[in-house]
């Protein structure tokens, strides 16, 4: 990204919620990779998704890592109560 450039990511991320955590890993793990085998013929992309997803860095530290690679006025905002998260920052 050039300077001055603004950089944006929409993420999976982290629920919040313990309740809802819950909830998501069981559709998740469940729903998803079925999903995909039925639409794409492929459960085991859609497997891996979900697990990548998983140890996809929280949103604090995924802010952190922009930042140490020279980003500046890092921000996020979760959505839905984590389970996704927008994050923006300009590259100065």
């Amino acid at each position: 990204l050039r300077r001055g450039g603004h950089f944006c990511c929409l993420e999976f991320s982290q629920v919040n919620s313990e309740v809802l955590r819950q909830i998501y890993d069981l559709y998740s793990m469940n729903v998803i990779p079925y999903i995909g085998a039925a639409y794409a013929g492929d459960a085991a992309s859609y497997q891996y998704l979900v697990e990548s997803i998983r140890k996809f860095p929280n949103q604090a530290d995924f802010a952190g890592i922009i930042e140490r690679n020279g980003f500046k006025h890092v921000r996020y905002e979760s959505l839905f109560d984590g389970v996704v998260a927008i994050h923006s920052g300009f590259k100065l």
